[in-house]
């Protein structure tokens, strides 16, 4: 490959895409001016696969959508100020869609880099978009799971709710692997393989940063719905999702964006009305906050030895996870805080081999989670408003308020606060919008207020 120069490249190319049926392997194809291919394969397990003209047609509309969303990450090597598609033609509807996706969810990408992306990528528009027509697709949800609480929150009170489901995720983790046959259902785990000239090209400076990657995940698992022939698509991302860190002279820039409630309405309509008119797209906890997601799976101690949100170890345990929690991330800090109001000191303490509260070593990890002198971090933790109520509340337990960070927290930085905001159970309410099918919600608004 020749010497890549990001200042340099004048034009993204979506060269190419598709998908063999008898192998169940999807290639999407990009490329900068006249550079090198680059080849990003998807994997679903399970051809041959027979399709209808009807359903062919829809797996050929959801592969372009992958196409163009999955594309962010080869786009964002060189941002340039030209895209160019090769091979079909996209309309407005889907242009408007995706240019969101990239504007948005390269948000704190844009921010780390000090990098202008407004106005920037813009998809060439050519003619119209037909309605999607209903393909009868089974009852059946694909649910995402990628090792921690929220997505085990999801799976047992969709088993309760009588859904069938099959447990879903993409790559080669092996501790999501463990999760997935902790529960006990159907599992599909779905491959995807970067093109490997992406690594080189982060080698030689291209710019790199954050992406959406439950966006890509997302068209992943629509296309996987429709070759499977089933009309769900479940992912388990809370209300908190959709509030990013507030950063002074900036605004907000959201780490999570595609796991938000904009990203979730824009792209399971999109999905609905142009790809399968029977395929629903929706989060099972959107009503929810982190805090009362953490209620619901204190419920069970089931999962206690397998889960784990901890990022940094899905980095750099590869094939053998062993301790399941770094213990100094903000995730790790979080999950703690999040879970203490609602288990025993003992079996928190157990789950994470240590007490994270305790040590005044992690001070200003916790601090950034409470919005105290810095602001929420760029992962995907709760809003500073519910670690301020879960601290709060350990504030007042016996077994919590003498542990190093608990009894900071009361000394330096309850006095500060409005004790009015700090209340617990407001948190745990259900409120906003879902996508959640009507009849389903009616049956899991019950279990989750119980």
């Amino acid at each position: 490959m020749t010497a890549f120069d990001k200042h340099q490249v004048a034009c993204f190319r979506f060269v190419r895409c598709d998908f063999a049926a008898d192998t169940g392997v999807a290639r999407l194809v990009y490329a900068f001016d006249h550079g090198p291919e680059m080849v990003e394969t998807i994997t679903v397990p399970g051809a041959p696969f027979t399709l209808s003209p009807e359903r062919a047609a829809a797996v050929q509309r959801a592969l372009q959508l992958l196409h163009l969303i999955a594309g962010v990450s080869y786009y964002k090597a060189g941002v340039p100020d030209t895209v160019a598609i090769e091979g079909y033609a996209i309309d407005a509807e889907t242009a408007g869609l995706v240019e969101s996706i990239y504007l948005h969810g390269l948000g704190e990408f844009a921010y780390r880099n000090g990098l202008n992306l407004r106005g920037r990528f813009r998809l060439p528009v050519a003619g119209a978009v037909s309605p999607a027509p209903t393909l009868g697709l089974q009852s059946h949800a694909l649910v995402a799971i990628g090792g921690g609480k929220d997505s085990l929150v999801s799976i047992e009170a969709l088993r309760r709710a009588g859904v069938d489901e099959t447990v879903t995720w993409i790559g080669g983790s092996q501790l999501i692997r463990a999760c997935a046959e902790r529960t006990g259902l159907p599992t599909l785990n779905l491959g995807r393989a970067l093109a490997p000239e992406l690594f080189e090209l982060n080698r030689q400076g291209a710019w790199n940063g954050h992406i959406p990657v439950t966006a890509v995940n997302s068209a992943i698992m629509v296309l996987a719905a429709l070759l499977q022939g089933v009309d769900q698509v479940v992912f388990s991302n809370e209300r908190s999702a959709s509030y990013g860190s507030q950063i002074p002279g900036t605004g907000e820039v959201n780490h999570q964006w595609s796991k938000g409630w904009a990203f979730e309405q824009a792209f399971g309509r999109h999905v609905q009305r142009y790809v399968a008119a029977d395929l629903q797209y929706y989060s099972l906890l959107r009503p929810m906050s982190e805090l009362a997601v953490a209620r619901q799976f204190a419920k069970t101690d089931f999962y206690d030895a397998h889960f784990s949100s901890c990022n940094r170890n899905f980095h750099i345990l590869g094939e053998r996870p062993v301790n399941r929690w770094c213990g100094v991330c903000p995730k790790c800090h979080f999950v703690f805080l999040a879970l203490a109001p609602f288990m025993s000191k003992a079996r928190l303490v157990r789950i994470f081999g240590r007490n994270l509260l305790d040590d005044l070593d992690q001070a200003g990890g916790f601090d950034a989670l409470l919005e105290f002198q810095d602001h929420k971090p760029f992962e995907c933790v709760g809003e500073g408003k519910e670690s301020r109520a879960a601290m709060a509340t350990l504030a007042t337990r016996p077994d919590w308020k003498e542990d190093a960070l608990v009894k900071r927290f009361c000394n330096e930085i309850l006095p500060q606060l409005d004790a009015a905001e700090l209340a617990l159970e407001p948190m745990l309410e259900l409120q906003g919008e879902h996508r959640i099918p009507t009849g389903l919600w009616e049956r899991v608004r019950e279990d989750f207020a119980a």
